[in-house]
């Protein structure tokens, strides 16, 4: 993967929590940077996903979809009790 060189400003008192890291981690600042920056990227992906699920449920069925699911809430009703 290419690499590309940037540079950033951060509080001092972050820099420093940092470099204790990356050395307690036998690894660079670069790459632990990298690592911190995948991570948050994930995180945000993933609560932009949760967001879109959770605003899929709050939609309400429509009237088709919800006959079909009185349907199947009888058909499994009456498959458990044929299995009883």
């Amino acid at each position: 993967m290419a690499s590309v060189k940037t540079a950033i400003s951060i509080h001092e008192s972050l820099f420093k929590k940092a470099e204790v890291l990356a050395q307690k981690l036998s690894i660079s600042r670069s790459q632990l940077f990298t690592m911190a920056l995948e991570s948050f990227i994930n995180n945000n992906e993933n609560n932009q996903l949760f967001q879109q699920i959770n605003a899929a449920y709050e939609i309400e069925p429509n009237l088709a979809e919800q006959e079909y699911q009185e349907r199947m809430k009888d058909y499994q009703q009456q498959r458990m009790r044929d299995e009883w």
